[in-house]
């Protein structure tokens, strides 16, 4: 009797497990771009964010999955074999080109202009805008400002990088314009490859935030034969580099959970800020290099009239530079470019 009633027991649990299963849905795949894999911060943040997303109403189990190559990660989504993804907004755009227009240059000059750009992001108003097609972007994150990083510190105007070799990511066609454009050399690159092509002098310049400089070693294409520093980051931002978390809508079909996780992440840029200035002071002092307040307004209508042609050409959505137009001005008022009528 007693083995009957242990065996009853178990069927019942076994019972209840499976419509317990069968109530929260089937399993969710997230895939996760992060160059140290399952080691890395990008799959840890990742891994809060499952955590909490029961809290918001997402009650399907959810596996993670680590990718190192993020070409492979949106590959994969598109294919339907991830069912939410995360990585770098500049690779997101095609699955949303307004939130993927964030990372445009010049458009946020500074950490006050991105967290108010990131609140707006977060914001219910702006919830029709994070969806596109069966896509929806349900989270953003900062990875910090992009510096121009030069083998040479000899390269310190514009006019100097002129015939210069810059590596541009080989699925941001708006890099290669913008090269072009200042009559420079654009050199096609990915992730796994700019380091590389750096610190073995095949590209004279690179661009990318503070938290790549040391895992990719970057002071070696900075350094000369004898150990002397040739090159530097120059201390200029001329993009803000963001990850996206975007999920299938079909998958993730319920709006005001994703909303929720959209301003749950919201929350916790504080903590990446805080990985971003540490990196940014892990750099030895003698690699910075600061540009002289004459020169950055010249920079800054540069990168504004490559942003309103790459914007005119389809690049960028011209909703997105209108907020982050309305964004600059409110930080900084005595923009010049407030009292013009462009990207408004």
């Amino acid at each position: 009797m007693k083995k009957i009633a242990i065996a009853a027991l178990l069927a019942a649990m076994s019972f209840q497990a499976a419509q317990a299963a069968q109530a929260a849905g089937p399993k969710l795949t997230l895939c996760v771009y992060d160059p140290l894999g399952a080691r890395g911060d990008a799959f840890g943040y990742a891994k809060d964010y499952v955590l909490q997303m029961p809290r918001f109403g997402v009650t399907n189990p959810i596996e993670l999955k680590a990718y190192t190559n993020e070409a492979i990660v949106a590959e994969d989504f598109k294919a339907g074999q991830c069912d939410g993804a995360i990585m770098s907004t500049l690779r997101a755009r095609q699955f949303n080109k307004f939130t993927g227009s964030l990372d445009s240059i010049g458009s946020v000059p500074s950490k006050a202009a991105l967290n108010l750009a990131l609140q707006a992001l977060a914001s219910k108003q702006l919830a029709p805008k994070m969806s596109e097609g069966d896509y929806e972007v349900v989270g953003m994150i900062p990875l910090g400002a992009a510096y121009i990083m030069v083998s040479d510190r000899k390269i310190n105007t514009l006019a100097k990088a002129a015939g210069k070799r810059i590596a541009v990511l080989d699925y941001d066609k708006s890099q290669a314009k913008l090269v072009q454009k200042v009559g420079a050399q654009p050199v096609s690159v990915d992730l796994t490859t700019i380091s590389g092509k750096f610190n073995n002098h095949q590209v004279d310049i690179i661009a990318g935030p503070a938290v790549i400089f040391k895992p990719l070693e970057l002071w070696k294409g900075m350094t000369g034969p004898t150990g002397n520093v040739t090159g530097a980051v120059i201390r200029f931002p001329v993009i803000q580099i963001t990850a996206t978390m975007v999920v299938r809508k079909s998958k993730f079909n319920n709006p005001e959970a994703n909303q929720k996780i959209r301003e749950y992440v919201n929350t916790q840029i504080g903590t990446a800020y805080k990985y971003i200035d540490n990196a940014e002071k892990e750099i030895d002092a003698k690699y910075w290099m600061e540009v002289p307040a004459a020169d950055k307004v010249g920079y800054m209508k540069l990168m504004r009239e490559s942003r309103i042609d790459l914007t005119a050409d389809g690049s960028y959505s011209a909703d997105m530079m209108k907020l982050l137009k309305k964004v600059r001005c409110k930080t900084d008022p005595t923009n010049f470019e407030c009292a013009m009528p462009e990207e408004q």
